[in-house]
């Protein structure tokens, strides 16, 4: 079953006539790849199995978002909470992102696609860190959807940076701290050069945004399914595009 919730009021459309899609797609979505592990238990299989199985849903997923017409997917790949986990799963999770790039970066880079990260994937080991900046540096100059891969990454971490990198301009006289606005906050943020954020997907029956783009997230339209990340496909997807082409969004104005 797919529950569907907005944080905003709406109202909602007519149905579009079968068979002619969403009305409108959103030009960024962002995932938290919620499940693995779950579904690993189900099937009484180790974690690790649920991580491998995720990535397969990544690949279903940015080849469905290429087919909807999706300019930017941004996915919650790695927390910076995720640390505390122990050390084989995060083992695991690294082997299986360097696996990743070797394998479908030339898919990625030969469909025009521009990889960028958000957090601090330098945290990672020097291997792993190396082949996410060939891969950046790689597809750095193609023009089609970008694909955003959050790695180490925290909202209340990347806030606090923008926040230090204000003060620092404050406290070298730069910059009058009267003038602070959103636009300017949203200028200092990892996101910076992305769309704004259209649609906030969660998987597996999670109901929180756990850290995850709080600041872009303050209009966007959220989405949560029972769907564990790993059985998350073409038809979730397009469910959830469904969804937000039904939903009136008002940005707080009436």
């Amino acid at each position: 079953m797919i529950l569907s919730r907005s944080r905003l009021s709406r109202k909602t459309a007519p149905a579009p006539a079968a068979g002619d899609g969403p009305a409108v797609v959103p030009r960024h979505v962002a995932i938290i790849m919620d499940g693995n592990g779950r579904w690993a238990k189900a099937r009484h299989l180790p974690r690790v199995a649920g991580h491998r199985a995720g990535a397969e849903a990544v690949r279903r997923t940015l080849r469905a978002s290429a087919k909807l017409g999706i300019e930017c997917v941004t996915l919650y790949a790695f927390s910076s909470e995720n640390w505390k986990r122990p050390e084989e799963e995060i083992a695991d999770l690294t082997g299986l992102m360097k696996q990743f790039i070797r394998s479908e970066l030339d898919e990625i880079h030969a469909s025009n696609i521009r990889l960028r990260i958000i957090g601090d994937h330098r945290a990672f080991e020097p291997e792993a860190a190396a082949m996410v900046d060939e891969a950046v540096a790689r597809t750095a100059g193609n023009t089609g959807s970008t694909l955003v891969v959050a790695l180490n990454y925290g909202s209340q971490d990347e806030l606090a940076r923008a926040m230090r990198k204000l003060g620092e301009r404050i406290q070298a006289g730069t910059l009058d701290p009267e003038a602070i606005s959103p636009d300017l906050i949203a200028a200092e943020l990892d996101t910076a050069d992305l769309p704004p954020l259209d649609l906030l997907i969660r998987t597996s029956g999670e109901v929180r945004l756990s850290n995850f783009l709080l600041w872009q997230a303050a209009y966007a339209e959220l989405f949560f399914t029972d769907t564990l990340w790993p059985d998350f496909d073409e038809a979730c997807l397009a469910a959830a595009v469904d969804v937000y082409a039904r939903r009136e969004r008002r940005y707080g104005g009436r």
